[in-house]
């Protein structure tokens, strides 16, 4: 794995900012342990209970099981695939027992784990897999054909399925697993093993520009889920005795962070769904006595209005009481939805997260799910999580700003990314010389410590939850040789789905390529929250003397257009 050196800019910073801190004290962390031993830490007292409850089959597995099914499959990894300290593998996988195995193998092995979602488009994930430099690939047969025959050397890929056996890929369970025996339980860690290591490495777009490697370490994911679940007033109280749902892809920061990892910390069982469905959603919550609901709000909207109009109210067939905690996060959600959503579920207590892959990701989490809880307010995402400060400051000076006053929230913590692969340029302009993490967004911070997200400096667009790099659509829009110059901006409609991509399209000379064409162009390359909802023709894209596109500008006529058409 390619080294990065943190070179941190040299800005001026406020002598002494305005931090803020949560209202539940700071703990002691243990940090320094590798993962997979940090989120087992606790297995000698929850080794019989189960671990991984697989949706469609009901299949289990205790934690003793998965604990020992990650150790043979690192030996494996080890001496059959030379993974070492350093190796990248990316796991190209829906929810399932083996992405949580692999991943943790991975751990065990010393190596990173990039992860990619399967619906991606074979362009998404050969660009991934170069940029990861990733040698390895867990997937099924659904995405195998994705790949690319060979790695970024030039050597052949090895891919790992965990169905089908198919020729020139290895079988999960037939050759990797029953090639190591019970030995291989004991298997050793590496010696040279530093917290610092790099061992999750999603793809994130953060405040602008294409799709970078956000190097997490061990230290910083062990100390992001210490904030949220360890403690004696855990900021979330799971225990042993929680039974928590995984409807979220775990190829997503979100769930593999608060759900796989706080889980597995917590002793608490998991229940994976391959795919979301509403109806299947709610028949494991009743058949599996779930307590604990980590969803985003298109999630949440679809719970509050089932059975509205005509439709069937799959919601209200089933007996969902044993929910306790539902936790929100991707997105903002109202007060409008919260308050459908409550309806449906009086019992449960509903809350809001804010975070981002470069913050390790939790900045912030409501305190309505501590094991002490506070009084919270609508529309809040919480207040800052412990041992980590925050601060608001003026994006244009840099000021530091007080209480109600509008500004870009900053994140500082051993939580935080170490940085972006490969791009220390994109790290200085994330990562500031006082380890402050500018995140983009806009906020503020209450009387009560609540923090409020109200706008976005960044250009990256969010549907769904999901994040859209206009950078990323612009540079394939211009491949076209009818297009002369495109550039792409969010449009807001519902809050609930948030913003859809819009192309503003220069044309090539004498070309008279038309949305249909555009739109047609880009659905075959990228996965489906990237595509390209309108197309407004131009003479010009808007732009800086630096060449920067003045995306205000371009915001500012799609609501002329907006306006034309109401």
């Amino acid at each position: 794995m390619g080294s990065t050196e943190l070179a941190v800019a040299e800005v001026a910073t406020t002598p002494e900012p305005i931090i803020f801190r949560s209202k539940l004290p700071d703990i002691a962390i243990t940090n320094t342990l590798p993962l997979h031993r940090y989120c087992f830490e606790r297995l000698d007292s929850v080794s019989s209970r189960p671990c991984l409850i697989d949706g469609p089959t009901a299949a289990v597995l205790t934690y003793a099981e998965v604990d020992a099914l990650s150790r043979r499959l690192a030996a494996a990894l080890r001496r059959v695939l030379r993974v070492r300290r350093g190796a990248v593998v990316m796991n190209l996988l829906r929810n399932s027992a083996e992405f949580v195995l692999s991943f943790f193998a991975a751990s065990r092995a010393g190596a990173a784990v990039t992860t990619a979602n399967p619906a991606s488009t074979p362009h998404e994930v050969a660009a991934q897999l170069a940029a990861s430099r990733a040698t390895v690939v867990f997937t099924e047969s659904l995405a195998a054909h994705k790949l690319p025959p060979h790695a970024h050397d030039g050597s052949p890929l090895t891919v790992i399925l965990i169905d089908d056996r198919r020729d020139g890929c290895l079988h999960f369970w037939d050759d990797l697993l029953s090639s190591a025996g019970d030995e291989d339980e004991d298997i050793e860690e590496d010696p040279e093993f530093d917290p610092d290591d790099v061992v999750a490495l999603p793809y994130s777009s953060g405040t602008t520009g294409l799709p970078k490697g956000v190097m997490l370490t061990h230290r910083s994911l062990s100390t992001s889920v210490a904030q949220q679940v360890d403690g004696d007033n855990p900021n979330i109280a799971l225990t042993e005795h929680d039974v928590i749902l995984c409807a979220l892809p775990l190829f997503h920061i979100y769930s593999l962070n608060t759900i796989m990892m706080c889980a597995l910390r917590a002793g608490a069982a998991i229940v994976l769904m391959r795919r979301f469905d509403l109806a299947d959603m709610a028949e494991l919550v009743e058949k599996h006595r779930i307590t604990v609901a980590p969803l985003v709000p298109p999630i949440v909207v679809a719970v509050a209005k089932s059975g509205a109009g005509d439709g069937e109210d799959v919601v209200a067939k089933r007996d969902l009481s044993s929910v306790r905690m539902v936790l929100s996060g991707a997105a903002p959600m109202g007060k409008d939805i919260e308050d459908a959503f409550m309806a449906k579920l009086p019992d449960a207590v509903l809350g809001q997260g804010y975070g981002m892959t470069e913050a390790g990701p939790v900045l912030s989490m409501s305190l309505a799910f501590a094991k002490e809880p506070f009084k919270v307010k609508s529309g809040a995402c919480g207040t800052v999580v412990r041992n980590g400060e925050l601060k608001v400051v003026d994006p244009g000076t840099g000021k530091s700003l007080g209480r109600n006053q509008n500004g870009e929230i900053c994140i500082r913590g051993q939580q935080i990314m170490k940085g972006y692969l490969n791009d220390p340029e994109a790290t200085r302009n994330t990562i500031d010389a006082d380890r402050w993490l500018h995140t983009g967004d806009i906020g503020f911070v209450d009387d009560d410590d609540e923090i409020f997200i109200v706008d976005r400096l960044k250009e990256i667009i969010k549907y769904r939850g999901f994040q859209v790099a206009p950078a990323e659509l612009e540079a394939l829009l211009i491949t076209h040789p009818s297009i002369a110059d495109a550039a792409v901006v969010g449009e807001q409609i519902e809050p609930e789905i948030g913003e859809i991509p819009v192309a503003f399209v220069a044309r090539s000379q004498g070309s008279d390529i038309s949305e249909d064409d555009i739109k047609q162009f880009v659905s075959k390359e990228v996965i489906y929250y990237k595509k390209i909802r309108k197309v407004f023709f131009v003479d010009t894209i808007p732009k800086a003397p630096s060449g920067k596109i003045l995306r205000k500008e371009l915001r500012k006529q799609l609501q002329q257009q907006q306006q034309d058409q109401a």
